[in-house]
């Protein structure tokens, strides 16, 4: 028993997502003495939904996946566990079933309004009476209250999406991930192909904004500019994928920070955003743009500079006709941004 309050206690004092995860599934492997023990992502793809192991206990291992990696994907088919996709259909709390090899395994989804974004497996528990089950269900319901705090403290209000105070961590992320890409010639590395396709694929951030906000909240009022907000945030989340973090900075100001692709592919997924913006059917308002400036990530500056440059590529779509996507680099190739450099080495534009 003490042990387990001293994984509620560790629960209950996190502030952060991987650290409660980790928690939890430290709690659950101990109290079922468990062989392996992992958080599972569940990630919605168009019409499919994938598995990917988030964090994974394996003989007294710890492994803490990195979702920024230029490598990483979406993981496997839950097709692939046709068992916890039965369950998951079924909407099951639990789910048991034997693996290929004779193993018992245990899934627990963790639910959040009729919606399964993490789950929990334990594989080849050797207690799991009456008792531990009911303990199991205290932690989890404890986890979920967490998680949903969590997600109250760092999301917008209106939108749901990531909230400003949000954004230093997650760009933190993002450099911690990008920096071996930069390592010296001396150092070891993969292989030629790998290291060509690992320069190739970059991060970026874009800021986007609303084109004639302030027409549609005077024309419209704040409750229909209020609907443009969540319907826009909606079309962001069906544009881009799970991996890639969307904030709300507050006003109609969006920001994107967009892993692991090319710049013309980077290009490209923005284009389409703001395409499937200028398409949409917004009630009452009716047509709708958004201007959109993004800028390479180079993990050795500052979000501050590399968010200038987003910016003032912004500046420069808005000013140039709104309902257009600029890469900062590229105007400054073209010269259509001139770009100074003060003695001390700080840029005006």
């Amino acid at each position: 028993m003490d042990s387990i309050i001293k994984h509620l206690v560790e629960i209950t004092g996190h502030r952060d997502h991987d650290l409660l995860n980790i928690s939890v599934i430290s709690a659950l492997r101990e109290l079922t003495q468990a062989k392996q023990a992992r958080v599972l992502d569940m990630l919605a793809v168009g019409s499919h939904m994938y598995v990917k192991p988030r964090i994974s206990f394996e003989n007294d291992k710890l492994v803490v996946a990195d979702e920024y990696l230029a490598n990483s994907n979406n993981g496997e088919l839950i097709s692939e566990y046709p068992h916890l996709q039965e369950g998951i259909a079924q909407h099951l709390d639990l789910i048991e079933a034997r693996g290929s090899d004779g193993q018992r395994i245990i899934w627990l989804p963790i639910w959040m309004n009729d919606t399964v974004n993490t789950c929990l497996e334990i594989v080849n528990p050797a207690s799991y009476s009456k008792n531990t089950r009911e303990v199991m269900k205290g932690i989890l319901i404890v986890y979920r209250n967490f998680q949903n705090l969590l997600d109250y403290s760092e999301r917008d209000s209106l939108t749901g999406l990531l909230n400003r105070k949000t954004f230093d961590d997650n760009f933190s992320k993002i450099l911690r991930a990008n920096v071996p890409h930069y390592v010296s010639p001396d150092v070891e590395q993969d292989s030629p192909e790998r290291r060509s396709d690992d320069a190739e694929k970059q991060h970026w951030l874009a800021v986007l904004d609303i084109d004639h906000f302030k027409r549609v909240n005077d024309q419209f009022g704040h409750l229909y500019g209020d609907e443009v907000l969540i319907l826009i945030a909606n079309l962001m989340r069906s544009s881009f994928r799970p991996s890639d973090k969307l904030f709300r900075f507050g006003g109609e100001e969006f920001v994107i920070l967009l892993r692991s692709t090319t710049m013309e592919d980077a290009q490209h997924i923005f284009d389409r955003f703001r395409e499937n913006v200028a398409q949409y059917n917004f009630p009452q308002v009716g047509t709708v743009t958004v201007s959109i400036g993004f800028a390479h990530i180079n993990p050795f500056e500052p979000a501050v500079g590399i968010m200038g440059r987003a910016d003032q590529a912004l500046y420069f779509a808005k000013s140039n006709g709104r309902n257009r996507t600029c890469y900062y680099e590229s105007l400054v190739n073209s010269g259509d941004l001139k770009v100074e450099h003060s003695n001390d080495s700080v840029e005006f534009f």
